[in-house]
């Protein structure tokens, strides 16, 4: 690179003292066209440095493999829409060989002819430098180096810190005996459907069967009235529920929809067949947007939770509160009083109970209530049946976009940081678990000491502070659309980038 920069400089030094008009203009042109190629050299040069500088220390791209952080990261997948609601949903490419694809939404079995391509998995950047500063936060989504065979990156969601006891009780993570809840945008991210109103089936009963012999089960309306009430709408296929009631009675609907199994710890990314035999789920959360017309209406959601019910209620003109069903009668537990909405104005009503704690927000009000200690709902109770779920109104309202989810739930192994037995860990030690809990490989399950240098060992089921690589940031090419079908996908989809969401201080 010097001999390249030296030899024109003196070629235009020796020309300045013999001057020739014809030699001076092509020794200039001459000397301006290398120099130009070596100082594109030397910015590649250097761009390439920088580059590597920058991937070593800043931020570093990564594909991810496998759909242990399904759905808030995928693997190499296929990407389905339900051939009778019209759900968008990813099944792993692993999981074909053991059952068709299942809609988490209506349960349909997906015909095999109709699933597509495969898709790549997730492309991430991880910022690296992040953790030599600031301390690792739980929930963040951290990449780190697999004990068991350090030459492999692993992806998953921090869940334990150094000093802390970890348990997995009923599906929620317990830190030193408490329960510890997830930050807002995380939980927004690990909700699971199990009843979307703008995906429905056409009208009409679905077929029991189908022409390649796989039994289905006839699909209906979840929501229908309870004995006496009046909710309007089309029981096959309705866009919203009304409700035109002036004698001051409370309505319901209740939710039925004849799949226990959506209320199981179930994926639409996993292998079907084994659904039936996963936990049942009873962290759930109802979202929707309500418009009532006068003074007397009111909105009640109701969730049970091991046989209790718990109902969040909004007068629209006035306040909003937390109620128990107890002994009979609705008791009262928080009530606050609110400006209210305008006649005639929708606004969103969502409510949920989730890790022991009561949420409701109406528009950009929030209203909590801890269930810590309540006396229905002891410690290592297991769900027992479908959980019930209500929506109760009074006077005139219309609810548009129902959505009702479930919680992550994360799988007891009864391996490590079980219920009964407390996971210790020690200083420089961290506990990691997959978002696709029943499908991961992760500090619940590794029965192998980790390997260090020079014939260190590290106990089953950490990872070591000094294997923590990084914490994703942002999924920046994932899903990408084929200009032909026999083309590769290079047109970007712009809907699937989006930050990955870690540890936070603002509260559900």
């Amino acid at each position: 690179m010097t001999t390249e920069h030296t030899t024109p400089q003196n070629v235009r030094q020796t020309e300045q003292v013999r001057p020739s008009p014809f030699d001076i203009g092509f020794e200039r042109r001459h000397h301006s066209s290398v120099e130009g190629v070596v100082t594109l050299l030397d910015w590649l040069l250097v761009a390439f440095i920088l580059a590597l500088v920058f991937q070593a220390f800043a931020i570093q791209a990564f594909q991810i493999p496998t759909g242990s952080m399904a759905e808030t990261l995928r693997g190499d997948h296929y990407r389905m829409r339900c051939v009778q609601c019209g759900y968008a949903f990813d099944t792993g490419s692993d999981s074909l060989s053991l059952d068709l694809p299942q809609c988490p939404n209506c349960g349909y079995l997906q015909p095999s002819h109709f699933i597509g391509p495969l898709v790549n998995g997730d492309r991430i950047f991880v910022l690296k430098c992040i953790y030599q500063f600031f301390e690792p936060q739980r929930w963040d989504v951290v990449v780190f180096k697999n004990p068991l065979n350090p030459k492999d990156n692993y992806i998953k969601r921090l869940i334990g810190l150094p000093g802390e006891s970890v348990q997995i009780i009923e599906g929620d993570i317990y830190i030193n005996g408490r329960i510890v809840r997830k930050p807002l945008n995380v939980q927004e991210e690990l909700w699971m459907p199990v009843y979307l109103q703008r995906y429905q089936p056409p009208a009409g009963p679905a077929s029991a069967s189908r022409a390649d012999g796989i039994r289905q089960a006839s699909w209906k309306q979840p929501f229908e009235n309870a004995a006496g009430s009046a909710w309007v709408f089309d029981a096959d296929r309705p866009a919203r529920f009304v409700l035109e009631a002036s004698d001051g009675a409370a309505h319901t609907l209740v939710f039925d929809n004849g799949r226990p199994e959506s209320f199981r710890a179930t994926y639409g990314y996993n292998d079907s067949g084994s659904f039936s035999m996963m936990p049942m789920c009873s962290d759930l959360m109802i979202r929707f947007s309500v418009k009532g017309d006068d003074a007397k209406t009111s909105i009640t959601a109701v969730l049970e939770k091991y046989g209790a019910l718990y109902a969040a209620r909004v007068e629209l003109l006035g306040a909003m509160e937390f109620l128990k069903y107890q002994n009979g009668r609705w008791v009262e537990l928080r009530r606050v009083l609110t400006d209210g909405i305008y006649p005639g104005v929708f606004e969103r009503f969502e409510f949920a109970n989730v890790d022991r704690q009561l949420v409701l927000r109406w528009g950009q009000k929030r209203l909590a209530f801890d269930l810590t200690g309540d006396e229905d709902l002891p410690i290592g109770r297991l769900q027992q049946g479908v959980p019930q779920v209500h929506l109760t109104g009074t006077g005139r309202l219309e609810v548009r976009d129902v959505g009702l989810y479930r919680d992550i739930y994360y799988m007891d192994t009864g391996i490590r940081a079980t219920a009964r037995e407390p996971f210790q860990l020690f200083k420089d030690e961290f506990f990691v678990c997959g978002d696709n809990s029943p499908n991961s490989l992760d500090s619940r399950l590794w029965m192998v000491e980790g390997r260090g240098n020079h014939g260190v060992r590290y106990r089953q089921g950490v990872v070591p502070r000094e294997y923590m690589m990084g914490k994703g940031v942002l999924v920046y090419w994932a899903q990408a659309f084929r200009p032909r079908p026999t083309m590769m996908p290079v047109i970007p989809n712009f809907n699937t980038i989006k930050v990955i969401f870690g540890g936070s201080e603002q509260d559900y």
